[in-house]
């Protein structure tokens, strides 16, 4: 009966989730009428919604689905509630590459990326291969420890960004701190395809192997046992996780909290079956941050927030519930 249920449930998400995104496009500082825009061809109702607000809340469906579910990953590989593309310091050292290609002149478009998005990814695997080859030659120390790794790599990689500020031009602050507060406004459809195929290319890659996530957060020991590769899965996810947070983090931001709250409200939702922690953290996740950046661009509208701002005035008081629930004995 509980798997059933979870599965309506699943369900009822997969459907109110699009039609839930589909409602945040009519919301904002101009009024759209859902008549104009689909009867008619030129008026600016249809102009709005297709070129501006669609993109919009699509790109940040697939920023906030592809950080969630890069938390959840990374929560189960390090079996630790507090772990994250930000704790673990990945979204920091992704947002100093992309601080250091802003700061050197160096935003250009190569194909289908930009230079940007590079050192964003250099930064974020920079990150974990930190935390892993540390990890690896320090072999008595337990798996919550990567989460302090994580943590002073991202003080490190903080100081080193200040750093950089302090050294710039004005127009070179105003554009780094513009973008260290996460902004989703993106104009036409590149952003928004490429976040989108970005999620979807990772939600398959980990939902192939939940069983393995299964067996993995029951112990290292118990999951070699049942034939596991543990050291290539735990390699694979942070990799994979640390890409997917390079690209999300240059493209937007480094938009913080997402991958910390969302698997979890997930896991009270759907339980614990990874196959469903995963597909429910993308939807979800999705879902939270296109409902923050409304409300960001609509609380002092026509002006805008940083989407970051609204993410953190959620997070932050979550991120200390997580904090008191863990220090309670049990």
């Amino acid at each position: 009966m509980r798997r059933v249920s979870v599965i309506k449930s699943l369900y009822i998400w997969m459907i109110a989730v699009p039609v839930g995104l589909l409602g945040l496009t009519l919301i904002g500082s101009q009024p759209l009428s859902l008549s104009r825009i689909w009867h008619v061809t030129n008026s600016l109702d249809r102009l709005i919604w297709l070129d501006i607000r669609l993109p919009r809340v699509l790109f940040a469906w697939a920023v906030g689905g592809g950080l969630a579910l890069a938390g959840a990953v990374y929560q189960v590989v390090l079996r630790n509630d507090l772990a994250s593309p930000y704790t673990l310091g990945i979204a920091s050292g992704g947002a100093l590459g992309a601080v250091i290609a802003i700061k050197s002149g160096l935003v250009l478009n190569v194909v289908f990326f930009s230079t940007t998005a590079l050192f964003s990814i250099a930064g974020s695997l920079t990150a974990i291969g930190l935390i892993m080859f540390i990890a690896r030659y320090w072999q008595q120390a337990p798996v919550y420890s990567m989460i302090l790794l994580g943590v002073a790599l991202s003080f490190f990689f903080s100081a080193v960004n200040m750093l950089l500020h302090y050294l710039a031009d004005f127009t070179e602050t105003f554009k780094m701190m513009r973008w260290v507060m996460g902004a989703l406004d993106v104009a036409g459809w590149s952003y928004p395809l490429t976040a989108t195929a970005l999620t979807l290319t990772g939600a398959l890659f980990f939902l192939r192997r939940y069983r393995h996530f299964n067996v993995l957060v029951t112990g290292e020991e118990l999951a070699k046992s049942k034939g596991v590769d543990v050291t290539r899965l735990q390699k694979q996810a942070l990799t994979v996780g640390a890409v997917m947070t390079g690209f999300f983090v240059a493209m937007a931001g480094p938009v913080g909290f997402v991958g910390l709250l969302t698997p979890h409200i997930i896991r009270m939702i759907f339980g614990g079956n990874h196959r469903y922690v995963f597909g429910g953290s993308v939807l979800f996740g999705g879902l939270f941050l296109a409902v923050c950046d409304t409300l960001a661009r609509t609380i002092i509208a026509p002006a805008e927030l940083p989407v970051g701002v609204v993410t953190a005035f959620i997070g932050g008081p979550f991120f200390v519930y997580l904090l008191i629930r863990r220090s309670r004995p049990r």
